[in-house]
């Protein structure tokens, strides 16, 4: 049997893990062809790319929408990738709601698919097991408390540790950038924004209202914000008054790593980022915010009581979450800042309280930040094709 695999990752973050997994593949087996759906980070790592899933990348019933003639169109591509025999496997890469639809088409086929960074139906939707027991061949698992998850649940699954461990562990942070920020002479609080961008638009006016507040409080803190792209640095700019221009903001793009690593405290986003916060033992707050229709189909299908990764694993609240949906002008959204600007307040002004935060994170990430994902899931697909492992990711 060949090592010709398709893979699809649409996220961001899906982009940033299948990369380091193709990688890891690349070096066990170099004979190893990885075509599909992906970002440029895949593509650097050696996708030979059908398309840019990321340019897709939406969440929230009104946003896929306006998408779908592009994801069945994509869909028709793959099936007929499957069907002229050019493939030998599928991995999908978290993604659901497109990759459940790549999967079905990849079983007409008979191919075998593998789910790395599985979909978090234990959180809800958990309806949606039988497509995995269906559609899906074996699971890669990146929380401890998965495998035995969907193990009970008929799916056949291995743990094979969170690959955002692996990104912390092997990135080089820019030193220069570390020299010119750094400083013990201020509290630095890092902002994220996000990494699409109807989650900047989102949060990004509200995290505004935020730094406002907290530099009336706190005139010695410095505001590092966080920005994925040139185009979200320039339109959080851009939502900034000529008063703000003399706020303590300094807005980067490409430095995520390095603010966390410098920050005493954050202000984020709800998303896998978290598990960086964890992994860096920086306390944080997170935020999310989303519309009046995906809130109250979340009300209803939401299993779970909480939304970010380290409060799940350590089954208690770790990083205050703020919820809010609406307009950005709504009850919900101005509570949501109220809230999330005094437990700032407390981060920032309570040196204690920080420390006792940061100590939780400690104690967590030295269970559960163990790196080495990208390997042990490159390890078991290569033994699908009877690959021994020429030696070990570096």
């Amino acid at each position: 049997m060949g090592m010709r695999l398709f893979f699809s990752a649409g996220d961001p973050s899906g982009d940033l893990h299948a990369s380091n997994l193709i990688r890891s593949l690349k070096q066990m087996a170099p004979e190893c062809v990885a075509r599909g759906f992906g970002g440029p980070r895949m593509a650097q790592a050696g996708l030979d790319q059908d398309f840019d899933l990321t340019q897709l990348a939406v969440v929230g019933i009104t946003e896929v929408l306006p998408k779908l003639r592009d994801f069945f169109r994509l869909a028709d591509d793959a099936e007929a990738c499957f069907a002229r025999g050019d493939v030998d496997a599928v991995v999908l890469v978290d993604f659901p709601g497109f990759n459940w639809h790549i999967a079905k088409r990849a079983k007409k086929y008979g191919l075998p698919v593998y789910y790395y960074l599985p979909p978090q139906i234990w959180a809800w939707g958990s309806w949606r097991v039988e497509k995995m027991r269906r559609w899906v061949d074996h699971v890669l698992c990146n929380l401890p408390f998965e495998e035995e998850w969907f193990t009970s649940h008929g799916v056949s699954a291995t743990f094979v540790g969170h690959p955002f461990f692996d990104v912390v562990a092997d990135s080089s942070l820019d030193q220069r950038f570390m020299k010119r920020w750094g400083t013990d002479e201020r509290l630095q609080v890092a902002v994220l924004p996000g990494s699409r961008n109807h989650e900047v638009h989102r949060l990004w006016p509200l995290q505004l209202q935020i730094v406002r507040q907290l530099a009336v409080r706190f005139p010695d803190v410095e505001f590092l914000v966080a920005a994925l792209k040139d185009s979200h640095a320039q339109w959080c700019r851009e939502q900034m008054s000529s008063e703000d221009q003399h706020l303590p903001i300094q807005i980067f793009t490409g430095k995520t790593s390095e603010i966390i690593e410098l920050a005493d405290c954050a202000l984020m986003k709800s998303g896998s980022v978290s598990l960086e916060m964890m992994a860096r033992h920086t306390p944080a707050a997170v935020m999310y915010h989303v519309n009046q229709v995906t809130y109250f189909l979340a009300k209803m299908l939401v299993r779970c009581k909480s939304a970010s990764l380290p409060n799940l694993i350590a089954d208690e609240t770790i990083m205050p979450e703020f919820l809010s949906h609406g307009s950005l002008r709504s009850r919900s959204a101005r509570n949501s800042v109220l809230q999330a600007t005094e437990e700032m307040s407390r981060l920032i002004g309570d040196p204690v309280y920080r420390k006792q935060q940061e100590s939780r994170l400690v104690r967590l990430a030295s269970e559960v930040a163990q790196p080495g994902a990208s390997h042990r899931a490159a390890s078991w697909i290569a033994s699908q094709f009877s690959v021994v492992p020429m030696r070990k990711a570096a």
